[in-house]
C-alpha cells in the first residue's frame, strides 16, 4: 500500500461543511488464534425452541448471499469507543467535556468510583445524573448545565455540545427527563459493528468432576434456624406441611440436591445453541455520517448569545468539524485498545499498517483515502476544538462532578443487599 496522507483539519472541515457524505473505515479481522479458531459471539434471550442464541443473518456480500453472525453490535461498539475515549481522557491524551457522578465518598459504594457520561447508558440523559447533586446540593436537572441540556434540541444543540459532545457523536434520547418518552432525540452520527462472514455454528461441551466425590443423590434441606443456609440432617431442617423443605436458590439447578449449593459432579453436556462459531473473516464497518452532523444546529454561542446570520455558519461548521474529529479519535483509540470483545473473542487486524479512512464524496464519486493514528487524531481534536472556541463555541474546560443524591445511594445499597441474598434480576446481558 502506498503511503497515504494523514487526515488534516482543513480536509475534515471542508468535508463536514458539505463536501462529503461520510467517513468510512472497513477493517478485516481474524481470531487471535488464527483463521478457523473458534470465537464466541454475544448471546441473546430466545424461546426454548430456537436453534441458536446467536444473531445469525443472511446478507448480500460481493454478489452472493452469505451466512453472517453478529460479533459486536452497534450499541456495543459505541460503548467500546466511549471506553476508549474515557481512557484517553483520563490519560490526558484528549481533552473534552465529561460529566461524572463521584461515589468515592459514599459508604459501601466506593468501589463504583466515578460513573461518567462515557459509562452511563443514556449518557447525559441518564437517570444516574438526573438523581445526582452538584456541590451546592442542587439536582443536576436544576443546575445551569442540566437546565440547558433539558431545553436543548437538534435545532439548538449548543448546550449538549458544550457539556457532553460525545452525546452528539453516539446519539442520545432524553427519555428520563420531564417529557419522558417525548424527550428530545439526537441520532447517532457514528455507527460501527463487527460481523463474522461465512459463519458456521459450533458446539460447546461442559462437565464438572467434584474433587470431594460428593454424590448427586444426597438430599439437602433449608435449615430451620436460617433459611438461607443448608443441612443434610432432617432433624435440623425447616419443616413445612410435616416434611423437610428441599433446599433451592433462585437461578440454581437441582432443587434439594448438592448441585443446588454448587457441589457434586455435573454430567457432560453438549450446548448446540451457543457453542461458538468459526468464520472466513470478521468485518468491522465504521461510518461517520456528515449529514447527521449537519442536521445539528448551533444558533447561540457558549454564553447563550445569538450568533446572527454573519457568524452562525462559520461557528456551526467549526463545531461539526470538532465533533467529527472526536468521532475519529474514538475509532483510532479503539483500534489501539484492540478487539478483545469478550471471553474467547479476541480479534486482530488481518493486515498490518495504519488505520485507513475513506472520505466518501457527497456526489458518490471516488473516495479519497487517508490514514490517522491516535496521536494524529488527538492533534485533530485539539485543533478543531480550538477553532470552534474561536468562533464562540468553546467546550467547558472544568469537569462537572456530581455526587449521588441520598435516595440514589440508598437504592443502590438496597439493591446490593437483595443481590447478596440471591434476589437477582433475570435480564440477559449481551456479551
Amino acid at each position: 500500500m502506498p503511503d497515504l496522507p494523514e487526515l488534516t483539519l482543513d480536509v475534515l472541515q471542508r468535508a463536514a461543511a458539505g463536501g462529503a457524505a461520510a467517513v468510512r473505515c472497513v477493517t478485516r479481522l481474524q481470531p487471535a488464534g488464527g483463521p478457523g479458531d473458534k470465537v464466541f459471539p454475544p448471546t441473546y434471550a430466545t424461546d426454548k425452541a430456537a436453534a441458536t442464541r446467536y444473531a445469525f443473518e443472511r446478507r448480500r456480500l460481493d454478489g452472493r448471499e452469505v451466512d453472517t453472525v453478529l460479533l459486536d453490535s452497534v450499541a456495543s461498539q459505541a460503548n467500546r469507543m466511549e471506553e476508549a475515549l474515557l481512557a484517553a481522557w483520563e490519560a490526558q491524551r484528549l481533552s473534552f467535556p465529561v460529566i461524572a457522578v463521584d461515589f468515592s465518598g459514599e459508604d459501601g459504594l466506593q468501589d463504583l468510583d466515578r460513573i461518567t457520561t462515557l459509562h452511563a447508558p443514556h449518557r447525559i440523559a441518564d437517570a444516574l445524573l438526573r438523581d445526582s447533586l452538584d456541590e451546592q446540593g442542587t439536582r443536576f436537572r436544576d443546575t445551569t448545565a442540566g437546565r440547558a441540556y433539558t431545553d436543548a434540541t437538534v435545532r439548538n444543540a449548543t448546550a449538549i455540545y458544550l457539556y457532553c459532545p460525545t452525546a452528539l457523536v453516539f446519539g442520545v434520547w432524553d427519555s428520563t427527563g420531564p417529557r419522558g418518552g417525548l424527550g428530545n432525540k439526537v441520532q447517532r452520527a457514528l455507527v460501527s459493528e463487527i460481523v463474522g462472514i461465512g459463519a458456521v455454528a459450533g458446539v460447546k461441551t461442559a462437565s464438572r468432576l467434584d474433587p470431594a466425590g460428593i454424590q448427586a443423590k444426597v438430599d439437602v434441606y433449608h435449615r430451620q434456624d436460617d433459611r438461607d443456609d443448608w443441612t443434610t440432617d432432617p432433624a435440623e431442617a425447616l419443616v413445612e406441611k410435616g416434611k423437610p423443605v428441599p433446599f433451592s436458590r433462585k437461578g440454581s439447578e437441582g432443587k434439594g440436591k448438592p448441585s443446588a449449593i454448587n457441589h457434586s459432579n455435573v454430567a457432560p453436556t453438549i450446548d448446540v445453541t451457543a457453542g461458538g462459531v468459526t468464520f472466513e473473516y470478521a468485518l468491522q464497518t465504521t461510518v461517520l455520517s456528515f449529514p447527521a452532523l449537519r442536521r445539528l444546529r448551533f444558533p447561540t454561542d457558549a454564553e447563550g448569545r445569538s450568533f446572527g446570520p454573519e457568524r452562525r455558519a462559520g461557528a456551526e461548521e467549526a463545531a461539526r468539524a470538532a465533533l467529527a474529529a472526536l468521532a475519529l479519535a474514538a475509532v483510532a483509540e479503539q483500534r489501539d485498545r484492540g478487539y478483545d470483545l469478550r471471553s474467547r473473542s479476541l480479534l486482530v487486524p488481518e493486515h498490518g499498517g495504519p488505520l485507513v479512512f475513506e472520505l466518501i464524496p457527497a456526489d458518490g464519486g471516488a473516495a479519497d483515502r487517508f490514514c490517522l493514528s491516535s496521536p494524529g487524531a488527538a492533534r485533530l481534536v485539539e485543533a478543531a476544538a480550538a477553532d470552534a472556541a474561536r468562533h464562540g463555541l468553546g467546550w467547558q474546560a472544568k469537569p462537572l462532578t456530581l455526587k449521588p443524591a441520598p435516595k440514589l445511594a440508598a437504592l443502590i445499597r438496597e439493591s446490593r443487599k437483595r443481590a447478596a441474598a440471591g434476589e437477582t434480576d433475570e435480564a440477559e446481558v449481551e456479551g
